[in-house]
């Protein structure tokens, strides 16, 4: 059995994927890399089998009908045999070093008496002509270089969340689960960080800067006007996280509290982007969204609408709207998204 297998989900990727492929190579023996394409119209198909050809202990390429991103994670899952799983999109790379110190922790504890679920790691934001490169780190929330639950965790600020990018989970605890994401849906990355929480015991904090999360493309899914464009996907992953969990149900206080938080941002930006739009129909899904929650779950409602972020997005009027859109500034800063 494989320690990692990484599933590189890849539509139309030709141009980059490559770099994101070599950089993953490095981790040998141990890795497996599966490279997910999603019905690609480029000469993504070819590289995806040259690399399998090349390195067939390695790299396995994995070809379907388009299903879109999630339907590619889906099928990473499906075809998964290590023991634990990680998404790289295929603009994206690893850092060598912190790649090391990953297999290298993976290694030791996968012989431990104690099972892990969760590795996290930091990532940092690779954005196209900023000199000054952001890293989201949890240094101070998670305790380090050791196993862990959620009671040791401390309060997460606004903006420090455990995203795609930062873990790495236990193969078999994705499958229990039973994570299905949606197809040919964006945005389906907040499902995956967010439905196998409930599942997770037990943790493991390394601080390095593994990923690296390239922000540059204009069609990429988290550009503001692509956003406002798939406004109804970013709807319909807001709504199945609501469905997927039943908050209330959580026995532990503070992974029920981080969950609400999490919804509540993800919340917060399908409203926002709503707003932002500036159009009638965007406006009447906003307040859709809204009587959704109201008649879903009155008291998940009140609990949304109350919080600070919640609060701030629902001003009445023109002017409201204007406050909320300052406020979605500073967020922009402080999460670092689009």
């Amino acid at each position: 059995m494989k320690l990692l297998s990484i599933a590189i989900p890849c539509y139309n990727s030709q141009d980059y994927m490559e770099h994101c492929i070599q950089s993953l190579l490095a981790g040998g023996e141990d890795v497996e890399i599966l490279v997910i394409d999603d019905g690609s119209m480029d000469a993504t198909s070819d590289i995806a089998d040259e690399y399998a050809e090349k390195y067939p202990t390695i790299v396995k390429a994995v070809h379907q009908e388009n299903g879109g991103h999630g339907e590619a994670v889906n099928a990473g899952i499906r075809n998964a045999t290590g023991l634990y799983f990680k998404v790289v999109d295929s603009d994206d790379w690893v850092d060598g070093e912190a790649y090391k110190k990953i297999l290298e922790t993976l290694r030791g504890l996968s012989g431990g008496q104690k099972t892990l679920d969760m590795l996290i790691s930091n990532f940092v934001y690779e954005k196209e002509g900023v000199k000054r490169k952001k890293v989201m780190h949890y240094r101070g929330i998670l305790p380090e270089n050791q196993l862990f639950c959620w009671e040791d965790a401390k309060h997460f600020k606004k903006g420090r969340y455990i995203l795609m990018h930062s873990v790495i989970y236990r193969t078999q605890l994705l499958r229990e689960c039973g994570l299905e994401l949606p197809k040919h849906t964006f945005y389906v990355d907040n499902l995956f960080v967010y439905v196998p929480l409930p599942y997770v015991k037990t943790m493991y904090y390394l601080n390095v800067d593994f990923y690296r999360y390239y922000i540059g493309r204009e069609d990429q899914s988290v550009n503001e006007a692509v956003m406002i464009r798939r406004i109804d996907q970013q709807i319909k992953v807001n709504k199945e996280m609501v469905e997927a969990v039943d908050l209330w149900k959580l026995p532990n206080k503070k992974l029920r509290k981080y969950m609400f938080n999490y919804l509540e941002i993800i919340t917060v930006i399908s409203t926002i982007m709503c707003i932002r739009s500036g159009t009638q129909e965007n406006l009447e899904k906003k307040r859709e969204l809204w009587k959704y929650l109201k008649k879903r779950d009155l008291r998940l409602f009140h609990r949304l609408r109350n919080g600070i972020m919640g609060q701030t997005m629902n001003l009445p009027g023109r002017g409201g709207r204007k406050i909320s859109v300052v406020a979605y500034k500073i967020s922009q800063k402080v999460v670092g998204f689009n």
